[in-house]
């Protein structure tokens, strides 16, 4: 089973369980991706305004919308949107005059996500079907594109943020939450991590994730870590998989984290054909 398929069959089992029991996504032991990767990333006055299974449905390691500022008419982008959290709180930020899009490929996903629009009565809302590593939007169409731990799923990462960067408006803003890898860990171990703390994670190593932003054309590219992963979290999970989490521990400590990724789309990209106002050239 390649990783994209496997992707899409865990999240449309996660939407379902939320969809046909009310059961909260990530603390099912079977999806192997619980607290405390996962809790605590929203407050009271975000959820509360929420439709319950949008909540329940959330699967990501950071809060992208609490951490980028949204303006009034913007447009927003969220690639592998989910049950739409991220997508109904950036709507309301941008407001009635805004837009905010999401674009996931699992049905199950979309189809709950649409239903938490429906009863949030987001009407500045829409919901795509398609790939983050071909976004079914034109060049130029975006103010924000925003992610939450999704990135790091890409079996082409490169092929992503080059997406990214197409949509993106001159001046547009990337703002991701996702799993990064500070520093060198073997191999087997790093697996074993990644594998808890992203159920299928590929994640990439912040210098790493740093040059592929580059080459898609980002700058003013920066790091906030939001949140380390300590060895004792996951001391039952790799245990079970046979490793000596005492003998790793001091390979593993403060190397897996959330961080906050920031970058932005140069204006000068902007002089393609059709791209931008006269005023603008030059």
């Amino acid at each position: 089973m390649d990783n994209q398929t496997a992707v899409r069959e865990k999240y449309g089992s996660i939407a379902r369980s939320v969809t046909n029991s009310g059961a909260t996504a990530c603390c099912d032991p079977a999806m192997r991706c619980c607290d405390p990767i996962t809790k605590d990333l929203y407050n009271e006055q975000e959820t509360g305004t929420l439709p319950e299974s949008a909540v329940l449905a959330s699967l990501g390691c950071g809060n992208p919308t609490a951490l980028i500022e949204l303006r009034e008419g913007e447009t927003v982008l969220d690639l592998g949107s989910g049950g739409g959290i991220d997508v109904l709180l950036s709507a309301k930020r941008v407001g009635p005059s805004g837009k905010a899009y999401g674009l996931d490929m699992t049905d199950d996903m979309l189809a709950l996500a649409r239903e938490n629009q429906r009863e949030a009565g987001a009407v500045n809302v829409e919901f795509l079907k398609g790939e983050i590593e071909d976004i079914p939007l034109p060049d130029n169409s975006v103010d924000v594109v925003i992610s939450n731990c999704v990135i790091n799923l890409s079996a082409d990462k490169g092929r992503v943020l080059q997406e990214a960067f197409r949509v993106l408006r001159p001046g547009g803003r990337f703002a991701v939450s996702d799993v990064v890898v500070n520093g060198t860990v073997p191999e087997e171990i790093r697996q074993s991590m990644l594998l808890w703390v992203g159920c299928i994670s590929g994640a990439l190593e912040r210098e790493d994730y740093r040059a592929k932003l580059t080459t898609a054309g980002f700058a003013n590219i920066s790091f906030e870590t939001t949140r380390s992963y300590n060895i004792e979290d996951a001391r039952v999970f790799l245990t079970e998989a046979g490793i000596a989490v005492d003998e790793i521990a001091p390979l593993v400590e403060d190397k897996f984290q959330s961080a906050f990724i920031r970058a932005t789309k140069p204006n000068e990209a902007c002089c393609e054909p059709g791209c931008c106002s006269p005023d603008q050239k030059g």
